[in-house]
């Protein structure tokens, strides 16, 4: 992974955050490293993390993956058996079982990359809201007694900002309550469908509940005439497959009232770092890669590293790095010139969270009993992404620009800096 070194308190937090995916995802996930094609022995070692036994290859590659396999029947058990996805032109399948002992997905793909080209099968990546490293978000939500005098960012009095336009967050659902509470009225009239609300128990609010309302919260205090729908997709200890969240994505966009801004604070590092290819079909289908009609957002991802995080990574994507209040570029925050488009405070954003009581799970606060009223302090580019959502929205009602225009000219408006760890950046958004 570059040549970042996690330290021990990240290593063991990175540990119990795989562990919480592997148990959401009924362990039906293998682990990649950052070299190589040999799986970590070590969770605290993970770079990425897929679908076990599975790839992702473009439809009409699968008979020349069908005939690679029939040409090396005694070196596998088995045969190709294809699976059906939701998004067309992409096609998920379960690889035959090596008899060498080798890792069925890593060590294929190694030799499917020299026979059918680098990359052109993938694994069925992970995406998820808790990156390798320093988790996303980077910190666990904190409560306190002054919260609700420190709402960040401070909620915009006009109520016209934003009105016209649509927004997609692809998170881990809506905590309803929150839309209704007096302690969060900027998110009145927010929606998700039944299948898309988040459920928690008051007595033990499970991990990243409330991350999906708490980014809608933020887009909501900077362009509260937003009409804002949040999907339920991470909802596997924050966690889905790439061939999963694509076809909701999909789904959305083939709507007649499709979102014009899709805001993900979520991602992941890849296999070689080749780029999520069921992302890559679905930007092809709908033309995102001009951003004239949807726009993406996403974090640039919380490893303290250069490593290029997808789908943050793709040019026609906004990828959102996170600054402190003085402007500095967070200790936790992805960095890279050549992919990290723009940076907005990220560091201790309060906004809407799930009432009750939360255990925190990760090292230095393991074990500790945290009580909440309807409002977290959190951290991470998960928070400054939407951040950068709501300024573009903002824009976009007020000029009637489309999404890429906006978001051109909100970049254009930010303040220029150098920074020790992120060089040249550009920072927007409001920072105290």
């Amino acid at each position: 992974m570059s040549d970042f070194v996690r330290p021990r308190h990240d290593a063991e937090r990175l540990r119990i955050q795989v562990g919480v995916i592997r148990k959401a995802m009924r362990h039906r996930i293998g682990a990649g490293p950052a070299k190589g094609s040999v799986p970590p022995r070590d969770d605290g070692e993970v770079h990425y993390l897929f679908r076990a036994g599975h790839a992702l290859v473009h439809e009409k590659d699968t008979p020349r993956l069908e005939r690679f396999f029939a040409a090396r029947g005694r070196e596998f058990r088995g045969g190709l058996l294809r699976k059906e996805t939701r998004l067309p032109g992409l096609a998920l399948v379960e690889l035959p079982r090596r008899l060498d002992g080798k890792d069925d997905v890593l060590a294929t793909l190694d030799e499917l990359d020299r026979e059918l080209g680098p990359g052109r099968v993938t694994p069925d990546h992970v995406v998820y809201v808790t990156p390798t490293g320093t988790m996303c978000p980077a910190t666990e939500p904190v409560a306190g007694k002054d919260l609700p005098d420190a709402v960040f960012p401070k909620p915009e009095g006009d109520p016209s900002v934003g009105k016209g336009v649509r927004v997609g967050v692809v998170d881990t659902g809506l905590w309803v309550p929150a839309v209704t509470s007096p302690v969060t009225p900027w998110l009145d009239g927010v929606v998700a469908d039944p299948a898309d609300q988040e459920v928690v128990d008051p007595a033990h609010i499970h991990p990243y509940a409330g991350h999906g309302t708490f980014v809608a919260g933020v887009i909501r205090c900077l362009a509260p005439g937003t009409r804002i729908e949040v999907e339920g997709v991470l909802t596997h200890g924050g966690a889905v497959f790439e061939s999963e969240i694509v076809a909701q994505l999909d789904e959305a966009l083939r709507d007649d009232d499709h979102p014009q801004l899709i805001s993900i604070s979520a991602g992941t590092h890849t296999r070689r770092d080749f780029a999520l290819l069921a992302f890559e079909i679905l930007a092809a289908a709908h033309g995102l890669d001009d951003g004239e009609e949807t726009l993406v957002v996403a974090a640039a991802g919380n490893d303290a590293s250069s490593d290029r995080f997808w789908p943050a990574a793709f040019p026609w994507v906004v990828a959102v790095g996170s600054v402190d209040p003085d402007g500095a570029v967070s200790d936790y925050s992805n960095v890279g010139p050549s992919w990290v488009d723009v940076y907005a405070r990220g560091r201790d954003l309060v906004n809407a969270f799930p009432q009750g009581s939360y255990t925190c799970y990760e090292p230095p606060h393991l074990g500790e009993v945290r009580h909440f009223d309807g409002l977290a302090r959190w951290s991470g580019t998960s928070f400054s992404t939407p951040v950068v959502t709501g300024l573009v929205a903002a824009r976009m009602s007020a000029t009637g620009e489309s999404a890429r225009t906006a978001w051109a000219a909100v970049r254009a408006a930010g303040t220029s800096s150098v920074d020790p760890r992120g060089g040249h950046i550009t920072t927007v958004g409001p920072l105290t």
